[in-house]
């Protein structure tokens, strides 16, 4: 199938591995290597403190999202590094600043910022982060992104938001990544979250169902309020790759990939099953982003 090149972007929501905790460190090295070796954009991991109930009990392996990526930075060369995605109140924006320019600085200019207002109140409240109600979660997000695009502009004059004071914004060393890190912004909530995009973001992360071409169409309205060039934002979906054990399912992921391609989107990230099996990754690298780049 011929389609309009697609990135390719593995996210790992999973660190319950067959051989344990033990070998965990030397596992994820080389899911990482073998992913961006094999010409996978992106490297993702989720920002979370707990399993979430989705992929499995709250007690399983999680390890904490920024600690994860610097270590995938020194195991990668090539593929860009981010969380998918940050829950804005997990972290003080100032230091959150501060921790993606360390990752894009130490990757060589590898780092996006994935970010969204956040949702699991278990692990906040189990690890006494707190927890405010969604729509005080909006307005920290945006006075984060706020506060973000500040600091990497260089700009140290003092920041005095309703939730945030800063009285001296100060990034240094600045991002290797020039006007700054890309922010991708994720969630399909079309009043707050769709706008935050159109105002802020370089790219959105929408999940996949039978409204996706709506979420679109709701974003380009927004766009248009907002006066921002609508092609400007790279449109990503989160997206389940299985391609079987032995790749007997490459074919069907590519023309799933290309439908995504023809509704406008540039890039799919998600998690690779049986991931740990290495293979998947290698039938991706080998059948799938070949078909699915522009021929």
């Amino acid at each position: 199938m011929k389609t309009s090149n697609v990135k390719i972007g593995l996210q790992i929501p999973d660190y319950t591995t067959p051989s344990g905790p033990g070998r965990l460190g030397a596992d994820l090295a080389t899911v990482a290597r073998t992913a961006d070796e094999g010409g996978f954009d992106f490297i993702a991991v989720m920002d979370h403190f707990f399993q979430i109930g989705a992929v499995g009990p709250a007690e399983r392996e999680m390890l904490e999202a920024y600690t994860t990526l610097g270590y995938l930075a020194a195991c990668t060369s090539r593929a860009k590094l981010l969380t998918l995605v940050t829950g804005a109140i997990y972290r003080y924006p100032g230091i959150l600043a501060k921790i993606v320019t360390t990752l894009d600085v130490l990757s060589g200019g590898r780092a996006w910022l994935g970010i969204g207002a956040a949702w699991n109140e278990e692990e906040s409240r189990g690890l006494g982060v707190p927890f405010p109600p969604v729509a005080e979660r909006f307005e920290r997000l945006e006075e984060t992104l706020r506060i973000c695009l500040q600091m990497w502009r260089g700009d140290e004059s003092p920041y005095h938001g309703t939730h945030y004071q800063l009285e001296r914004p100060l990034n240094s060393p600045q991002s290797l990544t020039r006007p700054h890190p890309p922010i991708m912004i994720g969630g399909s909530g079309e009043k707050k979250t769709l706008r935050l995009v159109a105002r802020y973001a370089d790219a959105c992360n929408l999940f996949p169902g039978p409204d996706l071409a709506r979420k679109l169409d709701v974003l380009r309205a927004h766009c248009e309020a907002e006066g921002r060039d609508y092609d400007e934002i790279t449109k990503t979906c989160y997206f389940p790759f299985d391609v079987g054990e032995k790749g007997e399912k490459a074919a069907e992921v590519t023309d799933q990939l290309g439908r995504l391609a023809e509704m406008g989107f540039q890039a799919a990230i998600g998690y690779v099953a049986g991931v740990w099996q290495i293979t998947p990754l290698e039938v991706i690298a080998q059948q799938v982003i070949p078909a699915v780049a522009d021929l």
